[in-house]
């Protein structure tokens, strides 16, 4: 479901505003259109206000026979970071209400609107709960960077969607049909094809389910470019584990395994408006990862997309094996300048970063180095991983070419270890790896994530991506 919040932009301050925002510095001195029947100053000292992001003081006015609200709201150093979080803070603190208006304060207005929008997204089936706020109304000039705001917003409400839409909804056929809206070309090789093209991983993890397995492509090709980049993302509509069960705690949020698949589904759908001058391929290797009389068996050995064999040690290990066709097939057959892939891959990396920042491994420092200045940008943080060739023994396999897990504990490092695997089939042309495991879900709601998926991913990409 979109966000529901629709977003409008006027140059001058409405004068009826019920619930009217406006920003005030560090140093008290809010941007106020009109007197308000308290001396400022002192009511900001009266409660003590600093001026931080997300510090807000709610004072009422009126509004002929009844009562209005301005919000005095603080921005800090009104970086990028902290308008985020002023403008998430004030969506929250209007939720229910009709309307917000908010005079915008000075600096980046795309990721003011952006954190605005995404702090009012919400996904419930059934009864609703309280609504955001109706209409958010931006008083600013600047309507493009509004509209830039808007759609990236847009973009990571669709990525959440995807991925907390109930197994029960969502298989591999139905995630082919939400890429084939977005206005892109698509191409996508069912269960026959993908037998017929040779690709056993995503065929492996898919045997056990009564829902067939997909590998879904989508293609932007801008007018002009000089470059193409290929995106890769794991679209595991259910992670059961497989034979190699998961415990039930465990299994409660694998509906969302496919979180990188719907990050790349959204950037696809956006990169036209937002004007992106490079060309981008994107694919999705999809399966639903169940036990069954047919599921794959921990000692099988599959041969994926080129040839490479592999001993399935673990069948939870699922999201590497479907990663690897779509990465071989992308180096064999679409030339890329560049490619990264995306997946909710390992519970390793929620050990060594948490749940605030997402992991990237890279062949290539100018790739790694572009990808953390796009994090540190879009506030889609990434911190860079080592490729530790001295683990790459931890893939060794006595009877296949390698091994989709370590078997033992010699190594450890199960991140690393299986960035390493899927180093083996991107080739040697600049790669990336972007493990969000523990950034694509969300435990509480704050700032501008809900609980459930985040959607992590889409803006570094976005951001990424038009740069070119």
């Amino acid at each position: 479901m979109p966000i529901e919040t629709t977003a409008a932009v006027v140059a001058e301050v409405p004068q009826d505003a019920e619930l009217l925002a406006v920003p005030y510095s560090s140093d008290l001195t809010p941007a106020l259109p009109f007197e308000l029947p308290v001396p400022v100053a002192g009511l900001l000292d009266h409660h003590e206000a600093k001026g931080e992001p997300g510090e807000i003081v709610e004072v009422p006015v009126t509004r002929g026979d009844a009562v209005g609200r301005v919000l005095l709201y603080g921005v800090g150093d009104a970086s990028p970071k902290a308008l985020r979080k002023a403008a998430a803070a004030l969506t929250r603190k209007a939720k229910g209400r009709a309307s917000l208006a908010v005079v915008v304060p000075d600096g980046d207005v795309a990721v003011f609107a952006e954190a605005a929008l995404l702090a009012a997204y919400t996904f419930k089936i059934g009864t609703p709960g309280k609504p955001a706020v109706g209409t958010l109304t931006l008083v600013t000039p600047d309507e493009q960077a509004v509209r830039r705001g808007r759609r990236i917003a847009e973009a990571v409400a669709l990525a959440r969607d995807l991925a907390n839409t109930p197994a029960s909804v969502k298989n591999p056929a139905w995630l082919a049909e939400r890429a084939a809206e977005q206005g892109v070309p698509v191409r996508v090789w069912d269960e026959e094809q993908l037998q017929a093209g040779g690709f056993g991983g995503i065929l492996a993890v898919g045997r056990g389910s009564a829902s067939p397995p997909r590998l879904i492509q989508l293609s932007y090709t801008p007018d002009s470019y000089d470059r193409h980049v290929v995106l890769v993302g794991k679209g595991i509509t259910f992670d059961s584990g497989g034979l190699s069960l998961k415990p039930t705690e465990n299994m409660k949020t694998q509906k969302t395994d496919m979180a990188g698949g719907g990050v790349v589904i959204a950037v696809l759908g956006a990169l036209a408006a937002l004007g992106a001058r490079v060309r981008v391929t994107g694919l999705i290797a999809s399966a639903e990862n169940m036990p069954s009389g047919t599921a794959q068996r921990p000692s099988d050995v599959i041969t994926h997309y080129g040839g490479r064999t592999v001993e399935v040690l673990n069948t939870d290990a699922e999201g590497r094996l479907v990663l690897a066709d779509a990465l071989a097939y992308a180096d064999s057959e679409l030339d890329p300048d560049a490619v990264v892939d995306i997946a909710t891959l390992t519970g390793a990396i929620t050990v060594a970063l948490g749940r605030n920042i997402g992991a990237v491994y890279s062949s290539d420092d100018e790739l790694a180095d572009a990808l953390v200045a796009a994090g540190q940008s879009s506030d889609d943080r990434l911190w860079r991983m080592p490729l530790i060739d001295d683990y790459t023994p931890a893939l060794e396999s006595s009877i296949a070419d390698l091994a989709n897990v370590e078997s033992g504990s010699r190594f450890g490092a199960g991140s690393i270890t299986a960035a390493l695997f899927l180093r083996e089939f991107a080739g040697k042309r600049p790669w990336a790896h972007l493990d969000i495991a523990g950034v694509g879900r969300s435990t509480v709601d704050e700032g501008i994530v809900t609980k459930g998926a985040t959607g992590f991913g889409v803006r570094v990409l976005l951001d990424w991506l038009t740069r070119y």
